[in-house]
């Protein structure tokens, strides 16, 4: 089995509740700090302390995996600002070739990442205003010129908004060298201001309010996405939208050719499934299942484990756990280790779940449920207290005899005592070891503080990282003898 940095030890360290924890290898503390970053503060760490040790670690590895790792949290993870923040702090450290701007040109896959590039240059430069941008880094500039070239008319005016840095000043700013004469006359349009208003949900709603008849005029004339539809179901179900179309709304929601190709992140199913749980409207029970549906056709190609494979799944419920992931979002860390918890419980077919905070509950729930399996767990939670007690878990198996194959703890690995008898994680695993020698531990990171309570350099110990169900994949890659940072290391830029 491959291990992470084989050629030296881990090092022991405390985490932020001053319990003994372990270090990880700088490319695995970069993987983990990306993957679940939205720019934002967390619960033991502001967004500066987190961009600070980016920058720390942007020195100990190489150019090529940083960029490796952008890609991966653009194409795989779907995240959209971590991959630009990683661009333009490598860009500080990195120069004399392409790779910056090759890579930045890919993972720019929206016209908005253009100025949202633009706008963090000037904030991690201290450059105020727009005309301090001038000098702009030659590799920045070589990204930003290749995204102009990837875009259409409807794109571009979909995102040509009214903000501080606007597409036209990003223009200027860039001077992109047009690719073909149609890219020409659209960045001639952007200058003149003359892009034709495209027809969205923003803008309809604008012109014409937010009343049945905007809705209705929007879904006839099906221009509007996958997202947009998740995001305003509410507003849909409240405008009194007549059954027909809500029925044709919950069929292309459920469509799994359609969630494919949405590549939504689970928890937006569960933002979504929040939303509703209350609205008043006698359809809500279609689109709560309509849900439920593209959630599951979302994982449809998740690999399980069969019944010769026993799983025990335990979900942290601690405090610490809720804190939204980013300042715009309702959704908590704690929600997404249950609902990722709760996908993978879906996909096994021998399987004990569970919370865990100041104790171990084990809670066994259908199968085929996920999203109210999430609402379930949310409303036990106080009954295991908001500690962190994860040693708990394996001392509980043990107890009643569970040989759990796998052990699967969705957590912010911020592991502690709070009971102070010298028990700890490490200790627990040992001795589960022992009744279990087969036995292996994942522990699936969801905040990226880069250290682990049990060491990954043996006994079995591998760390996942992020928000998305292809931490599933990065799974199955330690099934087959590789790791993440080998399944980073092998994207091709």
């Amino acid at each position: 089995m491959t291990r992470f940095n084989t050629t030296k030890k881990t090092s022991k360290t405390t985490n932020h509740e001053g319990e003994v924890a372990y270090t990880l290898s700088p490319e695995l503390e970069l993987y983990t700090l990306v993957v679940t970053s939205m720019f934002s503060d967390k619960f033991y760490e502001s967004a500066d302390d987190r961009l600070t040790r980016l920058r720390a670690l942007l020195v100990k590895v190489s150019p090529e995996f940083a960029c490796k790792v952008a890609i991966y949290a653009r194409e795989q993870m779907y995240l959209r600002t971590m991959p630009l923040v990683l661009m333009v702090e490598l860009a500080k450290v990195h120069s004399g070739d392409s790779l910056v701007g090759d890579t930045l040109g890919r993972v720019i896959q929206r016209v908005d990442e253009i100025t949202e590039t633009l706008a963090y240059y000037a904030l991690s430069n201290e450059r105020q205003g727009i005309k301090k941008l001038g000098k702009l880094s030659k590799q920045i500039q070589r990204g930003l010129a290749a995204a102009f070239n990837k875009f259409d008319e409807y794109q571009f005016a979909k995102y040509d908004r009214a903000a501080d840095i606007k597409l036209r000043d990003a223009l200027f700013i860039v001077h992109p060298k047009a690719k073909t004469p149609e890219s020409s006359a659209l960045f001639d349009k952007i200058v003149a201001g003359t892009l034709e208003t495209p027809l969205t949900w923003e803008t309809e709603l604008s012109a014409k309010g937010n009343n049945k008849e905007s809705w209705e005029g929007l879904l006839d004339s099906k221009k509007v996405g996958y997202m947009a539809l998740l995001r305003n179901l509410r507003n849909i179900l409240d405008a009194g939208i007549d059954h027909g179309r809500l029925a044709n709304v919950a069929s292309y929601l459920s469509s799994p050719e359609a969630v494919q190709k949405s590549k939504q992140l689970p928890f937006r199913f569960l933002s979504a499934h929040k939303e509703l749980k209350d609205n008043a409207s006698p359809s809500t029970s279609m689109i709560l299942g309509a849900l439920e549906a593209a959630l599951q056709a979302s994982v449809e190609n998740l690999k399980g484990f069969d019944y010769n494979t026993t799983i025990a799944i335990a979900c942290d419920v601690s405090g610490s756990m809720q804190t939204p992931i980013s300042a715009k979002s309702k959704v908590q860390n704690y929600d997404i280790g249950l609902l990722l918890g709760m996908l993978l419980q879906h996909k096994c077919k021998s399987v004990v779940s569970g919370i865990f905070g100041d104790s171990f509950k084990i809670i066994n729930l259908p199968q085929n449920s996920i999203l109210q399996n999430v609402d379930e767990l949310h409303r036990r939670e106080g009954e295991v207290g908001y500690s962190t007690n994860g040693y708990l878990v394996l001392d509980g198996l043990l107890r009643k005899d569970v040989k759990a194959d796998k052990v699967m703890m969705f957590t912010d690995c911020q592991m502690w005592n709070s009971y102070g008898d010298g028990s700890h994680m490490a200790k627990s695993w040992a001795a589960y070891k022992k009744f279990h020698p087969s036995a292996k531990l994942y522990l699936f990171d969801l905040s990226g503080y880069g250290n682990t309570p049990v060491s990954t350099m043996s006994n079995d110990v591998y760390l996942i990282a992020g928000w998305s169900d292809k931490v599933f994949d990065v799974m199955d890659a330690y099934e087959k003898g590789s790791s993440a940072v080998e399944k980073i290391k092998e994207i091709v830029i």
